[in-house]
């Protein structure tokens, strides 16, 4: 796809996000048995049951920096709203989860954080049950196919989906595709958390995208994880775009102005669409 037409996508994109029916707030619990979690869930304007997609923020929380206290449907950030509106347009329905909002850390956390964020939030030990509590919240709704749901993640919210995936996942006994989620997209994530080391086995289809010049996770260890995963026969695929950089989706003029990234942002969407109809739609 040429620069002007991806350039029309992403347009598009923004237009289908502006004229979607509204956002929809849904609380349920997290599969930690504790904590009552706000969903943002957009759905198809098609009637009947369709395939879902939880979506998992990263470090900066689901909403816009100009937030300003209003933590909202309103206020999602404009790569949730668009991504949301994404798999809306085509069929799917998608739940945004907000894992730090109900724990008190609504607007997220600045990068160089890592260290120093609470194990309330852990994407190791934490987020996984948010991301099975969405699993099980999708399953009681008439619109959605219970076992179609796929799962998506960006940055700290990759690092969640990587750990969901594992057959040694928290939050589920003896995962499989049927009784879990059917495949993963993790994009950018850091990959030297303790939960995932040693033989790494996700028990449903998990692709890694991420960018050689993100610098904020390493992309290096990614792909030494990746490498050893598939020596374990892992079903499991990395991609590295050359160039493209952390948050590399964001439509934000700023980040979109760089070719490597907008690169990967249209490799990403085709990709996207792609897998999750061979996995979820047949």
């Amino acid at each position: 796809m040429s620069h002007s037409k991806l350039a029309l996508t992403l347009f598009a994109f923004s237009i289908a996000a502006a004229a979607a029916p509204g956002i929809q707030t849904v609380h349920f619990p997290s599969a930690d048995g504790q904590t009552k979690l706000v969903g943002y869930v957009f759905a198809p304007s098609s009637s009947g049951r369709h395939p879902a997609v939880v979506m998992l923020h990263g470090r900066s929380g689901p909403y816009s920096s100009l937030a300003k206290g209003n933590y909202s449907a309103e206020t999602l950030s404009k790569r949730h709203k668009e991504w949301g509106n994404f798999w809306a347009e085509r069929g799917y329905v998608a739940i945004l989860v907000d894992s730090f909002g109900p724990r008190g850390y609504a607007s997220g956390f600045a990068a160089g954080s890592y260290k120093d964020r609470p194990e309330a939030v852990s994407e190791q030990t934490v987020r996984p049950l948010d991301a099975y509590g969405a699993l099980r919240y999708l399953r009681t709704r008439k619109d959605v196919i219970p076992d179609r749901i796929g799962l998506q993640g960006w940055s700290n919210g990759a690092m969640t989906t990587l750990v969901t995936m594992s057959s040694k996942a928290p939050g589920i006994e003896n995962p499989t595709s049927e009784t879990g989620f059917r495949m993963a997209l993790a994009e950018y994530p850091g990959c030297g958390m303790e939960a995932v080391s040693g033989k790494y086995v996700p028990y449903a289809h998990v692709e890694i995208l991420i960018g050689s010049a993100d610098a904020e996770v390493s992309p290096k260890i990614c792909e030494s994880f990746a490498q050893r995963a598939k020596r374990n026969s892992a079903d499991l695929n990395f991609t590295l775009f050359p160039g493209a950089e952390h948050n590399y989706d964001d439509p934000s003029k700023a980040k979109q102005a760089n070719a490597a990234d907008r690169a990967a942002t249209e490799e990403t969407m085709r990709r996207a669409e792609t897998l999750f109809r061979d996995a979820l739609q047949h």
